[in-house]
């Protein structure tokens, strides 16, 4: 029966396809990076001209991510302004530039252009569209869960003779985390292409079968010649050429031979059930090592006492006080789950995306959302105690401290405020980028980094500025989502120029500063030692007793190239062993004697970013990733 009903749908796709007269032809740009004052505001203006020309044969544009450069409010309106000048539909995806540095924690994109991922149909061809993620965080691509979700949902609806064209800034290769699952779920559709950007340039890709090209930028590259391409589908063939679009003085406006061309599939190239198997963690692609999860087969000290599976992304951390672990998503939903089952206890929704940790004090929990707000709420019942509107989106993680909130947001502001009234105490106005860190906090100073290449430390009582420590090159560099440790009179942070930081604690002048990390740093136990994990398969381990650069040991850690921002973490067994505890940006974690590197084990929980480790006792791990899952683990040693 399966059979006839399969044959069915072919006779079905032939005749749809055969049937199939209408041209489909439309503009297709990736990467213009639209920044204040940047050449590349120009270039694509250039191509909107040129494409406001050719209106009466095209039907609508495609931009497949990277609209922005560093993803600010501004950018975006400018953005929205530039692209709004075509005269005929246009349909975007966010990139990696527009997600990680986003001030509003991806709610300003969302906002003005109205959607995060798209579908349309034209000429019998649906379009479908989606971020790539992960937002906010630093790591390989990620289509974020409820983006998978939401891809899966129309996949099995959409009539299996229907073709295809999905649209993504990035490869699905392994380029993005969970590349496998929305190929497998691709596979679902008479998927006939697959269409992105990022690498500036076009270029033709295979993806396990699954056909795919990249896009050039908009501006002037080796040839320079701005540009664009232009894809014509027409007698179920289709065609990509590349177009110089023309300038203020009439010259260009000429379209090369196409670089890709092939007939439309006249049937879908999987079978349905190809993609079965999607949410199997032992039916990973074997081809690529960091995927498996064969490895906690390797090392059994660390089991899952339970686990558990959000409906979306969560890009923060889950901590645990009593019998309640607390953790929000990015859909805006603060959760608290019971310590021994993982099951719901209570659920509160804010109004916009949530990157805050939250901070638990007694019977309150404190935490940040992109509405604007920061919320206090009763731990046991879920209930709002108070609220404080900041005048932009709080992606930073409180800090509670003798009754008193600590927390920056994006609205050039660092607040403290009182947990029992949510009433403001103090507010320092001089922040240069907007702030994502969990501040440090003791009676002597408040520290913290933002996306302006500055570290501050202001006085706990009243909020004056104590010292302004700032490093130098590109935004990118800055010390924004390290959190911040303090040992022996010095600060010490790593940033994403791979540098590790030694400042003093009481003037902010630097006291050392080596090779190495990135954005992931832990402290000992006993203060004596700082923990950095390098981007290039190493782990390094600083002494903070001397005023010169002292290493204590250098080791080839075992996790690859690696990016994640998050914190290590460290357990002090009762036999006097320091364990340390280090994420991955693909979903490990890594067990280190802290004495001398040695590896103890490894264990994996899924393919995307650890967002947190939180030891509970000295046998529990509490973990939070970002594609959904957070997890209880009984570990040995």
């Amino acid at each position: 029966m399966k059979r006839i009903l399969f044959i069915t749908a072919l006779c079905l796709s032939a005749l749809m396809l055969s049937a199939q007269t209408e041209r489909v032809k439309f503009a297709f740009i990736a990467d213009t990076h639209i920044a204040e004052g940047s050449g590349t505001n120009d270039d694509l203006l250039q191509c909107i001209n040129d494409i406001n020309n050719l209106k009466k044969e095209l039907q609508f544009v495609i931009f497949a991510g990277d609209i922005t450069e560093f993803g600010n409010d501004e950018e975006i309106f400018l953005a929205k302004e530039i692209i709004d000048k075509l005269e005929i539909p246009y349909y975007i995806v966010a990139g990696n530039h527009d997600s990680k540095w986003s001030e509003s924690g991806c709610n300003t994109l969302a906002k003005v252009f109205g959607y995060e991922n798209f579908e349309f149909e034209a000429g019998g061809i649906k379009f479908l569209g989606s971020n790539s993620g992960p937002n906010m965080r630093m790591a390989p691509a990620l289509m974020p869960h409820e983006s998978l979700v939401w891809l899966d949902s129309i996949a099995k609806v959409t009539p299996l003779e229907q073709p295809v064209i999905f649209v993504n800034h990035y490869p699905q290769d392994t380029s993005m985390l969970n590349y496998f699952q929305v190929l497998n779920t691709l596979k679902q559709t008479n998927i006939q292409l697959v269409m992105g950007g990022h690498w500036h340039r076009n270029t033709i890709l295979d993806y396990d079968g699954v056909l795919g090209v990249l896009g050039r930028a908009p501006a002037a590259g080796r040839n320079g010649n701005v540009g664009y391409n232009i894809v014509n589908i027409e007698n179920n063939r289709i065609s990509i050429y590349e177009r110089q679009a023309s300038d203020s003085n009439g010259k260009g406006g000429k379209s090369g031979k196409a670089w890709y061309s092939r007939e439309i599939f006249s049937e879908p190239q999987f079978t349905p059930d190809k993609a079965s198997g999607r949410n199997n963690e032992y039916a990973l692609p074997a081809n690529f090592p960091w995927l498996t999860f064969d490895v906690n087969r390797k090392y059994p000290q660390v089991e899952a006492i339970w686990k558990i599976q959000d409906e979306s992304d969560i890009g923060s951390g889950a901590v645990k006080v009593g019998k309640y672990i607390l953790y929000a998503n990015t859909q805006g939903v603060i959760k608290a789950l019971d310590s021994a089952t993982g099951s719901l206890r209570w659920r509160f929704a804010t109004g916009g995306k949530v990157f805050s940790t939250p901070a638990i004090s007694g019977s309150r929990v404190v935490i940040g959302s992109t509405d604007g707000y920061i919320y206090c709420l009763n731990l046991r019942k879920g209930t709002l105690f108070w609220k404080y509107k900041c005048k932009k989106s709080v992606l930073g993680s409180p800090v509670i401290m003798d009754n008193v909130v600590y927390i920056g947001a994006s609205d050039n502001s660092f607040r403290a405020i009182s947990l029992r009234k949510g009433k403001l105490i103090w507010q320092y106005d001089s922040v240069k980028g907007f702030v994502e860190c969990k501040p440090f906090a003791d009676k002597e100073q408040i520290v913290f980094g933002d996306w302006a290449n500055s570290l501050y430390s202001l006085d706990p009582a009243t909020g004056k500025e104590q010292w302004v420590w700032r490093n130098k090159g590109s935004r990118m560099l800055s010390p924004a989502a390290v959190w911040p440790v303090k040992s022996n009179g010095k600060i010490f942070i790593v940033t994403p120029a791979r540098k590790c930081h030694a400042i003093d604690a009481g003037t902010g002048k630097e006291v050392w500063m080596a090779d190495g990390g990135r954005e992931s740093i832990a402290l000992s136990k006993d203060g004596s030692k700082i923990f950095v994990k390098n981007m290039f398969n190493s782990m390094q381990c600083w002494s903070t007793l001397s005023d010169d650069a002292r290493l204590e040991w250098n080791i080839q850690s075992g996790l690859g190239y690696d990016i994640a921002p998050t914190p290590a973490a460290t357990i002090l067994l009762k036999d006097g062993r320091e364990m340390l505890i280090v994420p991955t940006d693909k979903g490990n974690i890594f067990c280190f004697d802290s004495k001398n590197g040695n590896l103890v084990w490894k264990h994996k929980i899924s393919v995307a970013l650890i967002n947190s480790i939180e030891p509970i006792g000295q046998d529990k791990l509490l973990i939070s990733t970002m594609d959904g899952v957070v997890t209880m683990l009984s570990v040995t040693f």
